[in-house]
């Protein structure tokens, strides 16, 4: 390319000269011709060695592809080799010792012959003691896996029994689930989460009657279900509240309102107190963060965890 251009220039230059004649002139238009020629030339060539070079590269991939495929062949075949080669081993001691024992039977003094057969009744017990302890492991696995199934049963009934409880609670409390009352599954057990506004006012632990018609009806469905454990806990918001009486701070508050909440339960007699745990939670397990009016609202609840007994569960898992 660089030939050509200064061909162009010298023909320019030419052209601007007075004194230049037809046959120079034609000349340098032949030059530059075979200039051009000569380029053109050596752009095909360049680009057929591109091409080769392209295929090349495609040809030392795929050869390294068959060479790795050859060394991974390889390296199973000499692992195959080796299992083999210590298979031969093992056959050929017990080949050597049976003949060993077949020249004593043959040929043998009758000492010999008596040490031999101590040796395989000492074989034999060892076999029968191999067998006998194959036969024990088989019997524990089938155990563990009967113990498993069993296991996996109760995990599925109690799946099921939480949905159900989950069920029978929303049915029992259908007329207040717009009023600030919300039930949801976690963790394997059903939470009922009432609001402050269902049941207290602000920083009291006197339960209105609106949300006293809502834990009665609670009461009478735990009642009638004596396989559920009832946990109540109160949470606060982050707002600290400072009181001269019984209440001095959120954790006064958080275990009256959960009191409270677990005494009206237990008027029912037929729910037995002893199911039921009451507990203030303060301020330190919130909903959402305390940042907006919004928030601090929903971290101001009272919520009845109910918890599937699983007595049969542990007494599987303590067997385990």
């Amino acid at each position: 390319m660089r030939t050509v251009h200064i061909l162009i220039l010298f023909t320019g230059i030419l052209f601007l000269s007075s004194c230049v004649s037809v046959k120079q002139f034609a000349d340098v238009q032949d030059k530059l011709k075979e200039a051009t020629s000569e380029n053109e030339r050596l752009k095909q060539t360049n680009m057929r060695l591109e091409t080769t070079n392209t295929e090349l590269k495609s040809e030392n991939r795929q050869l390294k592809e068959k060479n790795e495929d050859l060394n991974s062949r390889l390296e199973e075949a000499l692992y195959e080799s080796n299992v083999q080669k210590q298979k031969n081993a093992g056959l050929k001691v017990d080949i050597q010792n049976l003949n060993r024992q077949l020249d004593i039977l043959k040929t043998g003094s009758s000492s010999e012959i008596e040490q031999l057969l101590e040796e395989l009744q000492t074989a034999r017990r060892d076999l029968n003691a191999r067998g006998d302890r194959l036969l024990e492991a088989e019997k524990e696995l089938e155990d563990r896996n009967a113990r498993l199934i069993e296991l996996q049963n109760v995990l599925a009934q109690k799946d099921q029994a939480v949905k159900e409880l989950k069920e029978k609670v929303m049915n029992a409390l259908t007329g207040f689930t717009n009023k600030g009352l919300t039930v949801h599954e976690k963790n394997g057990k059903v939470y009922v989460s009432m609001d402050e506004k269902l049941l207290f006012k602000t920083g009291q632990w006197s339960v209105d009657p609106n949300g006293q018609r809502a834990l009665r009806d609670l009461s009478q469905l735990l009642a009638e279900n004596t396989d559920i454990n009832i946990m109540v806990e109160g949470h606060t918001d982050n707002v600290p509240m400072r009181g001269s009486g019984e209440v001095k701070d959120n954790w006064d508050l958080s275990v009256m309102r959960a009191t409270a909440v677990t005494k009206i339960l237990t008027q029912n007699v037929q729910l037995d107190p002893e199911r039921i745990i009451a507990a203030g939670r303060s301020e330190y397990v919130p909903l959402t963060v305390n940042e907006t009016a919004e928030g601090r609202q929903m971290n101001r609840r009272t919520e009845i965890i109910l918890t599937p007994k699983l007595d049969e569960l542990l007494e599987i898992l303590e067997a385990n």
